[in-house]
This record gives C-alpha cells, sequence and structure tokens, in this order.
C-alpha cells in the first residue's frame, strides 16, 4: 500500500531537495503545469522509461495528478512499487490543491 504526503511535507521536501516529483498526468497538462522540478511520467510508459528516469530505486519519491478523483498518481506508484522501488509516496490531493493554496507551477508552454 502507498503513503499519501501532505501537500507541506511536499512542499518541504521539495524546497529542501529531498525529493523527485513525478507528474501522472504528462502530456499537455505536464506542459500547461506542473509542480516546481516535476518530471512527466504516465502509467503506460513506467515499465520502459521508469529506470532511465528513476535510476535509484531508494529514492524519495511523489507521485500526483490533478485531484483526489484521479487514479493516475496511485497507479503510477502502484507500478514504480511493483518495479522495486522502494519509497514511493502519493499527493492525492494533486494540483489542483497546489494551485488552489497559492503555491508556485512551473510550465512547459512557449508563448
Amino acid at each position: 500500500m502507498t503513503q499519501h504526503i501532505s501537500r507541506d511535507d511536499l512542499k518541504a521536501a521539495i524546497d529542501a531537495g529531498a525529493v523527485t516529483v513525478v507528474d501522472a498526468l504528462g502530456g499537455d497538462y505536464y506542459a500547461q503545469q506542473h509542480l516546481p522540478g516535476a518530471i512527466a511520467l504516465v502509467e503506460s510508459e513506467v515499465a520502459e522509461r521508469a529506470a532511465a528516469l528513476l535510476p535509484d530505486r531508494d529514492t524519495a519519491i511523489v507521485t500526483y495528478c490533478s485531484n483526489p478523483s484521479c487514479p493516475n498518481s496511485k497507479a503510477v506508484a502502484n507500478r514504480l512499487t511493483a518495479l522495486g522501488y522502494t519509497n514511493v509516496r502519493t499527493y492525492r490531493e494533486g494540483i489542483q490543491d497546489w494551485v488552489e493554496a497559492g503555491l508556485p507551477v512551473e510550465s512547459s508552454v512557449t508563448v
């Protein structure tokens, strides 16, 4: 069972550089906005891309998607755990909660 992380604990971990954040939405959603430093990794790509993107299976990883009703973050977390990653948590409230709290996001969209 994947553990969860609160917004405050996640922000502290990001600020400290102590976590790898995984955006489980990917694509245009990731391009429009994502948590600071997040990498995009969707469930269908975990098996082929995880080793390259996340070479240390013991590193702290947090997955997130849009909000609590989105299953993507849990699905990616479960796949990573099945591949032997040992420190995976989910931020189940997702980017919607992050943005509503007024916290910074990044964008890959060029204007």
